[in-house]
């Protein structure tokens, strides 16, 4: 019940007409402080105007990372203040030090991980500057691990249709997991051959 009507909101927004206004909003904010991601707008978009579900991808990625840019300034600069402030009004004090640990072992590719899957991506902007990541890897892999993330979600809308929207509304999570897993795998084999 709830969930249901946690979707018909975003199906709401997403027949307004300033949809793709709020599309960009919640895509560069989310990468800094706000809780929603993006895809909850970018599905009912998408399924609405099927034909337009690339461009509305790309204009999310676009936001998404122009807004992880701004994310990884502010804690480059002041993690100690307002990061640790955004930290713990979400209360993601437990995925902060889950994310300092995959910084200190893997680096970049713990970008690719927080923007594919359900670790909030504000967390990993923030945690990317503070850790004073290497910022041209940075927007690297956070244009691919997102633009992945996006665009996944266009190609099932664009040759699903309205089967994507319950598969993605009930599944979202696992498509995202399973993508981060399947990169994984791809890199331990790249590595094993090297």
């Amino acid at each position: 019940m709830f969930k249901e009507k946690f979707w018909q909101r975003f199906w709401h927004i997403a027949e307004s007409k300033g949809a793709k206004k709020t599309l960009i909003l919640v895509s560069f904010t989310e990468a800094i402080f706000f809780p929603l991601p993006p895809d909850l707008l970018l599905i009912p978009m998408g399924l609405a105007e099927r034909e337009k579900v690339f461009s509305l991808a790309h204009l999310t990625l676009l936001t998404s990372v122009l807004g992880g840019l701004v994310g990884y300034f502010l804690g480059y600069f002041f993690m100690d203040t307002l990061g640790q402030w955004l930290i713990s009004l979400y209360s993601l004090e437990d995925k902060y030090i889950y994310l300092q640990t995959l910084y200190q072992k893997y680096q970049v590719l713990a970008v690719g991980i927080a923007g594919l899957t359900p670790v909030p991506y504000k967390l990993c902007t923030l945690t990317a500057g503070t850790f004073k990541l290497n910022l041209g890897l940075f927007l690297l892999v956070s244009t691919l691990s997102r633009g992945l993330r996006f665009y996944l979600i266009a190609a099932l809308i664009y040759w699903k249709g309205e089967q994507a929207r319950v598969f993605l509304e009930k599944r979202l999570d696992l498509v995202l997991t399973l993508t981060v897993l399947l990169i994984i795998l791809g890199f331990g084999i790249v590595k094993f051959l090297k």
